[in-house]
């Protein structure tokens, strides 16, 4: 399978879900977008290093993690998102010491990250998974938040199931105009439901 390199866009709090963010990967060499939700603390973890050029006072996980690897002489060739299962984005990272088989380390999507951009090693993922989640975002684009509750999100769901084909890609087209990328995904996961029927 084809692998894409991603590079990390920006990071913004989420316009569904309370104390969610979006991290916004970008396809290297291309237009596509993968938006990926996010705790508050791994948020903070990546945040915190994008945003700064200085290290938190105390060492952070994904620091100490760092720190071990240096120590150990083990490298962190790479950081994959091989898997989307039910929404949920699955990765692994492969390292090796000393010149050693290259081992692959189970890891959240979010952990990762925040791993690859210490240690500077690159983002992948597989086309099929850029093609399945990933957006084109139109360049005149505005950002729009909306419904903040997390009632109004499920409701909108439910709404979804009742909408065509035709309408489900106009609504995927507005959300994604408006940068909305929790209301894509949700639109897009729903596309992809029924396709497999």
């Amino acid at each position: 399978m084809k692998l894409v390199q991603l590079d990390i866009e920006r990071l913004e709090p989420s316009s569904s879900h309370k104390s969610s963010y979006v991290l916004l990967l970008r396809e290297i060499g291309g237009e596509r977008k993968l938006p990926i939700v996010i705790g508050p603390c791994n948020a903070g973890s990546i945040a915190i290093y994008l945003e700064s050029s200085q290290n938190p006072e105390r060492p952070l996980t994904h620091d100490i993690i760092k720190s071990i690897t240096n120590n150990f002489n083990i490298t962190i060739s790479r950081v994959l998102i091989h898997t989307l299962r039910e929404g949920v984005f699955h990765a692994s990272f492969f390292c090796f010491m000393d010149g050693d088989e290259e081992l692959e380390i189970d890891v959240r999507t979010s952990d990762a990250i925040a791993i690859a951009i210490r240690m500077g090693c690159p983002i992948f993922t597989y086309n099929d998974i850029l093609q399945e989640a990933g957006i084109i975002l139109s360049d005149d684009y505005t950002i729009s938040y909306q419904d903040d509750n997390l009632e109004d999100q499920e409701s909108r769901i439910d709404i979804l199931g009742t909408l065509s084909l035709g309408e489900l890609k106009k609504e995927m087209k507005e959300a994604i105009d408006s940068e909305d990328y929790e209301r894509a995904s949700e639109i897009r996961d729903e596309i992809n439901r029924r396709k497999d029927k």
